[in-house]
């Protein structure tokens, strides 16, 4: 790998030149005050300083001038005879002549020395970016993020104008229309060339820019336009590259991402299916055969039976029918809510009227009146889905009646901002293993009690995710559980306007 080449340095200045003059002046003067006390040999050491100091601070062609400046003030202002520029000496003509090599050789020195200095602190600025660049790309997380991170990278880098463009599966620029024509044509041809074009490449050497693909040839996700493009800036236009790489990298990394993400999610919704499909082979077989046989002998021994058989009869087949409803709703409210970007239909509803619904329908199977319901008036309204809140809250009702006796209390109150209806139980509790598990489709854990097949939380909390809320499980002191639905109240409707 070649040196990289430091920026083209630019003419001499007016400033320039003033300082060389300066410095001149400076240096005859204190000669001047310093000549009664010191040798020829001294004073000219003055100028040779004067000559480094230029040489460091300026450029090549100021810094030679400073030092035949020095040497034509020295053999006019100090060297015999004085005030002219002859030499009456042959030691004194070697002299000058010596100071003026030496004079030429330390000025290039040094200015290499400089040039080598800004080449060390460019390139430490550089790699200090690239670093900075690959923190920032580390933490991305979409692809506009990573645009901006590059195209600041790239106005600090380089003086500009640049521009940096993405290209969709069609292979069409993104946001094209901030480019210029010349750009966006430059960016095509890149892209489609899968190299970098511009001045030193090889390539369309005739551009006025860098032209760098985000990408491998096959993999192209956009290209960059860098300015200004020096073919002998080797070192400038590998840092773009270097730039471009990093950008490069960062998007394929969102993109696998983004490929693994929907891998994984599509990987599980068949895996919801198959269990769905499992289940439902599994635990509706049960109440299928038993409303089969039951129909069958009624169909074919109706006049065997007494009318109690036949009532006992009619009362399973209404048993497992209403079972086997209650499994196809929650498997069917699963599997869509379960969906990807599934959306509800939301509007601002009344707790009070959701609440009074579901009491009026759950009591018609709780004839021992267990329910003790506490709503306040004066509820703000929440923006729900009706019949999904209020199967959230059927089955959790239903479920605190099968799995303990005594008093279920429903609550609703708002606090902290929050809507929350607590359904409150005194049963035996959720055991510690099965608290993480519970809310999973099919967990019933090893409780005792009437049949499910598990569906029941695991539609709750679907319900209480697809509102933005969330469904927990507390212990109660005194035995029993709370399950805690909270719901985010939004900003109320102004009364008599439009829903």
């Amino acid at each position: 790998m070649s040196t990289p080449l430091p920026p083209t340095p630019s003419a001499p200045s007016a400033r320039s030149w003033l300082i060389v003059a300066g410095l001149l002046l400076a240096a005859t003067l204190a000669g001047l005050l310093l000549d009664p006390y010191v040798s020829l040999t001294s004073l000219a050491m003055l100028y040779v300083l004067t000559v480094v100091v230029a040489a460091y601070r300026l450029g090549w062609i100021e810094s030679s001038v400073c030092a035949a400046g020095a040497v034509t003030a020295l053999n006019f202002f100090f060297v015999p005879p004085r005030w002219t520029f002859e030499v009456d000496t042959r030691e004194n003509l070697i002299a000058l002549v010596t100071l003026l090599v030496v004079a030429l050789v330390v000025s290039r020195l040094a200015t290499g020395l400089r040039r080598e200095t800004e080449l060390a602190r460019l390139n430490e600025n550089r790699a200090r970016q690239l670093q900075a660049l690959a923190t920032e790309l580390a933490d991305a997380s979409v692809d506009t993020q990573v645009i901006t991170a590059g195209r600041a990278a790239l106005a600090a880098a380089f003086a500009g104008p640049c521009a940096l463009a993405l290209a969709d599966g069609a292979g069409t620029l993104q946001d094209a229309g901030a480019l210029d024509s010349a750009v966006q044509d430059g960016i095509y041809c890149c892209m489609k060339e899968a190299a970098v074009l511009g001045p030193g490449t090889g390539r369309w050497p005739g551009l006025n820019a860098w032209y760098l693909p985000l990408g491998d040839k096959g993999q192209v996700l956009g290209a960059a336009c860098v300015q200004p493009a020096l073919s002998g800036d080797e070192a400038g236009r590998q840092h773009a590259q270097a730039l471009c790489a990093l950008l490069a990298q960062a998007l394929w990394r969102l993109r696998l991402a983004r490929s693994l993400q929907a891998a994984q999610n599509e990987a599980q919704q068949q895996q919801l299916h198959s269990t769905f499909l499992a289940a439902i082979s599994h635990d509706l077989r049960t109440p299928l055969a038993a409303i089969v046989g039951a129909a069958s002998s009624l169909q074919t021994q109706r006049d065997k039976l007494g009318l109690a058989e036949q009532d006992r009869l009619l009362g399973s087949i209404a048993s497992e029918a209403a079972y086997l409803s209650s499994v196809t709703e929650n498997t069917l409210q699963l599997v869509r809510l379960s969906g990807a970007h599934q959306e509800l239909r939301r509007d601002w509803e009344s707790m009070e009227e959701i609440v009074g619904a579901v009491l009026a329908r759950v009591r018609q199977r709780d004839p021992a009146r267990r329910i003790r319901s506490s709503v306040p008036d004066g509820l703000p309204l929440v923006k729900a889905d009706p019949v999904l809140l209020a199967q959230l809250i059927a089955n959790l009702l239903e479920n605190a009646l099968k799995y303990s006796e005594g008093a279920v209390e429903l609550v609703v109150q708002v606090q902290a901002g929050e809507m929350r209806v607590m359904v409150k139980d005194r049963g035996e509790g959720i055991p510690d293993a099965e608290q993480d598990t519970i809310f999973e489709p099919y967990a019933r854990g090893d409780r005792a009690g009437p049949r499910g097949a598990g569906l029941g939380l695991a539609v709750c909390r679907a319900i209480a995710r697809a509102h933005g809320g969330r469904l927990v499980l507390r212990r109660r002191q005194r035995g029993g559980s709370s399950f805690v639905l909270s719901l985010p109240l939004e900003v109320q409707p102004i009364e008599g306007s439009a829903p």
